[in-house]
């Protein structure tokens, strides 16, 4: 028998808290789902590790630092609806469903099938997962409060903060070459400006490369 449970706890310990991550609701979330429901199960023995763990070619489970700092800026509210795209598995919207009024969980048909299952097995009622384009989000249960893309870009399409409302919050990590940096971005006047967060990396998702300019 495997003590996930311990392994739970010593992962807020020694990756999150000590990251700057403080606010209780993500700390309790956290502690509260089992992130090992989510992970393939070949893998389940590295679901605390402090790294991404591989879901398919491409495509992670974002390493939990990682994403607890971007759930600590998104500052997602009691109220708030929430979007989340390249939900993967659905562990992120596990733990926005247990924050939120309620989350939407996009991803391909391929990962939507297995989130669906991961987020009934832990009762996250709240959830929706959505099976479609990353890229074009999903406009016809939006608009958002808060939109949380889980994994690197390298353009950002407008159809994504379209489906913001006024005055939402959008947290993306924009890839650079080896590098990657996470804003948060606010919907101002219909216009979203961003800051700077903190550093990060991950696999840039399907559909946000930037086109490349070949020349001979």
């Amino acid at each position: 028998m495997h003590d996930f449970a311990t392994r739970r706890t010593i992962m807020v310990d020694s990756q999150i808290r000590p990251n700057d991550v403080t606010k209780f609701p993500i700390i309790e979330a956290m502690l509260a789902v089992p992130r090992e429901e989510f992970v393939p199960a070949a893998r389940r023995e590295t679901a605390y590790v402090g790294d991404d763990i591989v879901l398919a070619p491409g495509r992670v489970m974002l390493e939990p630092r990682t994403l607890a700092k971007m759930l600590d800026v998104l500052d997602v509210q009691p109220g708030d609806l929430v979007l989340d795209v390249g939900c993967g598995t659905g562990y992120g919207a596990a733990l926005i469903a247990r924050m939120a009024e309620a989350v939407v969980a996009l991803d391909s048909a391929e990962f939507a099938e297995k989130a669906q299952a991961a987020l009934a097995a832990v009762g996250a009622d709240n959830a929706v997962v959505v099976a479609g384009v990353l890229t074009e989000g999903a406009a016809k249960l939006g608009p958002y409060d808060a939109i949380l893309v889980e994994g690197a870009v390298e353009v950002l399409p407008a159809a994504l903060t379209a489906q913001l409302c006024e005055g939402g919050r959008i947290v993306c990590l924009f890839s650079a070459g080896a590098l990657g940096v996470v804003r948060i971005g606010r919907k101002i006047d219909g216009v979203v400006a961003w800051r700077h967060a903190f550093n990060a990396t991950a696999p840039v998702l399907p559909g946000f490369v930037a086109e490349r300019d070949f020349a001979l």
